[in-house]
């Protein structure tokens, strides 16, 4: 089965129960498998790659490219585009975006299923439609400006976040028709710090307030972070084109959180912008400290590769993060449910440094059980693929976990004490570290095997380095720290990857051979693999809710140790080693 959007409410997401297809995908519909008794078929003249209509011309860049790709996101959709023409970039993020839903001739030369899981700048500028994109925009820049100086004074006019949106793809760059979707809704939303002093207090610590324009953007890191330059010093930018909310959420966690060693330090910068409606100066988002030494994601397979992954410094990685899990729940209160490798980077000194307090939470399945059985009730209730009958069915379930949750789901900032993660604002407070350290055992695992991730093929996201093992399997964590991990992680559940896995560019049942199967059996397997965590789901929340009532629910159902009892276990392994 092709990797597409449609994929993720098809198989990927528990959704996939009970999915109805949007009208949409009825408009290009997936090209037929073809099976292997009909592989002698010769395609005709017209669908051939022999036909000169079906090839792409070029992908040679421009011999001076106007622009850059430094990433992706939105599953192969989003493109981040830098002009390199401009003396100084502001960090616009006005990305490329590019439609899902596109015949199979232009999926296959554009590398778009390869596009859904490649994120990083080291590969993607390597595919077929990163080099496509920067061929049309070179056309676009030179054919639909005057000069380039016209382009400047229109890209830094534009509202914060606008989109190039390239319509009616095409492997001839001269029939592409580029659209602008000026993103005036989101300035709107955007608050001045006069109404965060007005939400947080007169009294609130803000940082220094500085001009948008002073920042000098020098690559994109991610969809919400570029890498800026700010009077010759590097910093980062975190800013949000979309979900305003979680950016003044994480702001304010940021600026409150007593300070720790291994805790991201509380911004240096708000970044004021002028709305193009009116003369609103809005907080459009913040700068903190750049650590050039990258994530734990990027380190622990390289170090390994390497022979340089020392169970010293395994160690103190472990002992760290521990260390500031519990310091964030002890001495701030707050709970910490984004925690996996890529918000983990690393200081000059090699000490870590955890990053990212939006608290949205990691990807469906990647959380603890109980965590997952609330998400799974969540996705089913809010999706508008699911039936109303169903959906209804799981708005009442969730209603009783965090009563008025609809208020969260608003697009607009609203203050909330606890954010809006809405599986562990229905947890207790025992519950959710109980949660952490189950996260914590898988970044344990990851930190001891060397590897990237815990599954050997995500389905969101592939890395440089592919784990070549699947948590919870074991082969260079020593006996200590497995018996650790399996404690942290108790309660684990088979995960979709048993059922239906990557493989490079494809989704596929993992027990048969690629030709033996079909879409449909992908999607069947699916669709009985949620039915069944579906049905756990329901019957733990039932459990949970009937003995909470009658004061007899254990918070830490599953037994797991506390973030004290796993800093004693890691410190008496450190006294024990040689």
């Amino acid at each position: 089965m092709e990797l597409s959007t449609r994929a993720i409410g098809e198989v990927v997401h528990p959704t996939a129960a009970f999915y109805h297809s949007p009208s949409e995908t009825l408009e290009i519909p997936e090209t037929p498998e073809i099976s292997s008794t009909d592989s002698a078929i010769e395609p005709s003249w017209e669908s051939s790659l022999l036909n000169p209509k079906n090839r792409i011309d070029s992908l040679d860049l421009p011999q001076n490219p106007l622009w850059r790709v430094d990433g992706c996101a939105g599953l192969g959709t989003q493109y981040y585009v830098v002009p390199l023409f401009l003396r100084r970039i502001p960090p616009m993020r006005m990305d490329v975006f590019v439609s899902d839903f596109q015949p199979r001739l232009i999926r296959d030369q554009l590398e778009l299923d390869r596009a859904f899981h490649t994120k990083d700048a080291a590969r993607l500028p390597k595919l077929a439609i990163a080099r496509h994109v920067v061929r049309i925009l070179q056309s676009w820049t030179t054919n639909d400006f005057p000069d380039l100086a016209a382009f400047e004074n229109f890209y830094k006019t534009v509202p914060f976040g606008s989109r190039i949106v390239m319509e009616n793809m095409s492997l001839d760059t001269r029939r592409v028709r580029i659209k602008l979707g000026l993103n005036h809704n989101l300035e709107l939303k955007l608050l001045p710090l006069t109404r965060l002093a007005q939400l947080w207090g007169p009294q609130f610590p803000f940082p220094e307030a500085i001009d948008f324009f002073d920042l000098h953007v020098v690559s994109v890191l991610h969809d919400s972070v570029c890498l800026v330059r700010i009077h010759e010093r590097l910093y980062i930018f975190k800013a949000l084109t979309s979900g305003a909310k979680y950016l003044y959420h994480e702001l304010k966690t940021l600026c409150t959180l007593e300070p720790h060693a291994n805790v991201i330090e509380r911004p240096i910068h708000i970044v004021m912008k002028r709305c193009n409606f009116g003369t609103k100066m809005a907080v459009a988002g913040f700068t903190t400290f750049y650590h050039s030494k990258g994530t734990l994601r990027d380190v622990l397979p390289l170090l390994r590769a390497h022979g340089r992954l020392q169970r010293a410094d395994q160690l103190k990685w472990s002992m760290q993060l521990t260390k500031a899990l519990e310091h964030l729940r002890t001495r701030s209160g707050t709970y910490y449910p984004d925690l996996r490798l890529d918000n983990i980077v690393l200081s000059e000194r090699s000490d870590i440094i955890m990053v990212d307090f939006e608290q949205r939470g990691v990807w469906c399945e990647f959380a603890a059980p109980e965590v997952n059985a609330i998400e799974y009730i969540r996705l089913i209730a809010t999706d508008e693929c699911v039936p109303d009958s169903i959906s209804e069915k799981y708005q009442k379930i969730l209603q009783v976990l965090v009563p008025g949750f609809e208020s969260l789901e608003d697009e607009r900032y609203t203050n909330p004490e606890y954010g809006f993660n809405l599986p562990w604002i229905a947890l207790s407070v025992i519950e959710q570290e109980a949660a952490e350290v189950y996260m914590l055992g898988r970044v344990l695992w990851c930190i001891f095997e060397g590897v990237s991730g815990p599954q050997r093929a995500a389905v969101w996201q592939s890395y440089r380095w592919e784990p070549e093992l699947e948590f919870p399997e074991y082969k260079r964590t020593p006996p200590a720290m497995r018996s650790l991990i399996d404690k942290c992680t108790r309660g684990r559940r088979n995960t979709l990857s048993n059922v239906v896995a990557r493989r490079h560019s494809q989704l596929l049942l993992t027990g048969k051979a690629a030709h033996e199967q079909s879409a449909e059996d992908v999607q069947q397997a699916a669709k009985s693999f949620w039915s069944t965590e579906i049905e756990v789901a329901e019957k733990f929340l039932e459990l949970r809710d009937s003995q909470r009532r009658k004061g007899e629910w254990n918070d830490n159902y599953y037994e797991r140790p506390s973030l004290k009892e796993v800093l004693e276990a890691l410190e008496a392994f450190q006294n024990e080693s040689p």
